[in-house]
């Protein structure tokens, strides 16, 4: 095995919605245009997994799902199932695999130990075969108190402390640093590395998804989307009632639901876009950067995929972020609007359909977000290529590039006072 091509396991428990899974995608992407002689392998729960596109170089595993019914609650997809089964499948799945495919980096996406520790076997294992382990967080987790209590009940600071060897995480310690106030110790600080986050490109197809008119066709339009769409409904709803109270608002909406959006709430909104004439809608888009390339602004829950979107597109954006299961997306979309990124309109005020309508009325001459000029905002990608070279070169299992490309610097030192909100 010593000199063979570098290999990548990534995992994505993605037990809701779609941000794992695009998260871990772009990662892979990312990887193999730097190194086209990596090889990765993705294992994810996400039931669309397989309507993406991945490059030769990118594999996946779909392990069977689950339905998220809480902050840490779940039940398995298929009824017949118990959550106990379920977890033991997953677990032995992402074991063999890991033991077969021998990567020399190991990234697992936000849950330290995966879903009901269903990772903590492979972590063990990997280890002791010297494989890097990284844990991969966004910017923000939850609320420091919540995140704290959440991870001691889950046992995942002794991991922290005893299996990772570093910890990236995908953001700038000027919006959030996810690690204070939670009480890890001087020596996990050490293994966190701030990459800056993960700029997004034009879909190598270009393609606009079906039913969307071709580039020079299209009127000017604004970009509502809701990420995965199981908890879009308020705001799609909030947008609608905003164009039918006024027509005159004076820009279109291309609305994408999500395709975990309750079906009766999709059939209701297409039912009332039918009528108003600037306004179209679709459930999903494997492929959403020509849509955000193409807007003229952006309304959006506030999810790391879609911030990530709208700074790497340059989009005057205005977050609607949910509260719940988590503070993850008011705590981003409070830093965002104080740096100067986006605006936010708190859920709070969905009563007032002219709230919304002044809000699009407005993208047209909202600051577009480089105007902040936060340095290396979207250096995540440059930064994780660059660690990843390091990793391989530690790993004694993958050669080494002869000639690697200057990069952004990923950020190593520790911050305080960066605050969640």
């Amino acid at each position: 095995m010593q000199g063979r091509p570098p290999r990548v396991l990534i995992y994505s428990h993605d037990t809701f919605g779609l941000g794992h899974l695009r998260r871990c995608r772009v990662i892979a992407q990312a990887l193999v245009a730097h190194r086209p002689d990596t090889t990765v392998l993705i294992i994810a729960g996400s039931p669309v997994v397989g309507s993406f596109s991945f490059p030769p170089q990118v594999d996946f595993i779909r392990v069977p799902g689950v339905t998220k019914l809480g902050a840490d609650s779940y039940a398995p997809s298929n009824p017949g199932l118990t959550i106990e089964d379920l977890t033991e499948i997953r677990s032995e799945i992402i074991k063999k695999s890991a033991e077969i495919f021998a990567p020399d980096i190991f990234l697992v996406d936000k849950e330290p130990l995966g879903m009901r520790g269903e990772v903590e076997a492979s972590l063990h294992h990997l280890k002791a075969a010297g494989t890097r382990l990284v844990l991969g967080l966004r910017d923000i987790m939850d609320e420091p108190s919540r995140l704290a209590e959440e991870w001691r009940r889950k046992e995942a600071f002794d991991a922290l402390e005893h299996l990772y060897d570093e910890i990236w995480v995908y953001g700038l310690p000027e919006i959030c640093d996810p690690l204070e106030g939670i009480g890890v110790s001087d020596k996990v600080r050490r293994k966190a590395v701030f990459t800056g986050y993960l700029q997004r490109a034009d879909d190598p197809s270009g393609a606009l998804p079906e039913g969307m008119p071709a580039e020079g066709e299209e009127k000017p339009f604004i970009l509502v989307t809701t990420g995965g769409g199981g908890d879009g409904a308020m705001l799609v709803d909030w947008v609608l009632r905003a164009y039918e109270s006024d027509p005159s608002i004076g820009v279109g909406a291309k609305i994408v639901m999500g395709p975990f959006m309750d079906s009766s709430n999709q059939s209701d909104f297409q039912r009332r876009v039918a009528r108003l004439p600037d306004v179209d809608a679709i459930t999903f888009a494997a492929s959403i950067e020509p849509l955000f390339e193409r807007s003229l602004g952006v309304v959006a829950m506030g999810g790391y995929n879609t911030f990530c979107e709208i700074l790497s597109f340059d989009k005057p954006a205005i977050i609607v972020p949910r509260r719940q299961p988590r503070l993850e997306q008011e705590i981003r979309a409070r830093q965002a609007e104080k740096l100067g990124l986006t605006r936010m309109l708190s859920p709070d005020l969905s009563d007032d359909a002219s709230l919304m309508a002044a809000g699009i009325r407005a993208l047209k001459t909202q600051p577009r977000p480089r105007s902040a000029a936060v340095p290396d905002i979207l250096g995540g990608l440059s930064a994780i290529c660059n660690l990843a070279d390091a990793a391989f070169a530690t790993s004694g299992k993958a050669s080494t590039p002869s000639v690697v490309p200057h990069h952004f610097e990923p950020v190593r030192r520790p911050v305080s006072g960066s605050g969640h909100g």
